[in-house]
């Protein structure tokens, strides 16, 4: 027998976080490329989610990097399911080991097609991105970046902004979500 659904681990944190924000979070019934609908607390005011959630590849890293990095997260996403998405928003879950809690990227799907364009060309069917967040609350962009960038990045020292994704790193991301669904009959 087929399950109705499954929620995998990165829905569960986005869900959690939604409450914690006082916003509801819905699972669709049926799979059409949005893993959660969320509404305000009056159920008034929707926008949707995709959700990808990355386990953490720090371990492996150098120490220089290890010590300043919260996560190092690969997600693989497919350009004709990212172009043909209706979600609004797409969250991407940095699960580290260091952490006591994740981190969570939340960008404008917009944004997102943009950035992997510029970051990774127009021609590549499955884009591997690989999403760090540091201790200093910064969030970067780092697959193909040189060793010597890497060292820029734990030294707080690296500056691109296309690869910089910071203001959709945590409450800066989910600041984006509140203000669509408050906001939006203001």
């Amino acid at each position: 027998m087929r399950p109705l659904f499954t929620v995998h681990a990165g829905e569960y944190l986005v869900g959690i976080r939604l409450q914690e924000l006082g916003l509801n979070a819905w699972i669709p019934a049926k799979d059409s490329g949005i893993d959660l609908l969320v509404t305000d607390p009056e159920n008034r005011r929707t926008t949707s989610l995709q959700v990808k959630y990355g386990k953490d590849f720090l371990p492996g890293k150098p120490a220089v990097w290890r010590n300043s990095m919260r996560c190092h997260s690969w997600f693989v996403l497919d350009r004709a399911k990212l172009d043909a998405s209706r979600a609004d928003f797409w969250v991407f879950v940095l699960h580290g080991f260091k952490a006591d809690k994740p981190d969570f990227v939340i960008i404008p799907k917009a944004e997102l097609r943009r950035r992997m364009v510029d970051i990774h060309g127009s021609d590549i069917a499955r884009l591997q991105s690989y999403l760090c967040s540091t201790e200093n609350k910064k969030c970067w962009e780092t697959r193909g970046l040189q060793n010597s960038a890497m060292v820029q990045i734990a030294n707080g020292t690296y500056e691109d902004p296309v690869r910089e994704f910071t203001e959709y790193l945590n409450e800066n991301g989910w600041a984006a979500i509140t203000k669509k669904l408050f906001v939006a009959s203001g």
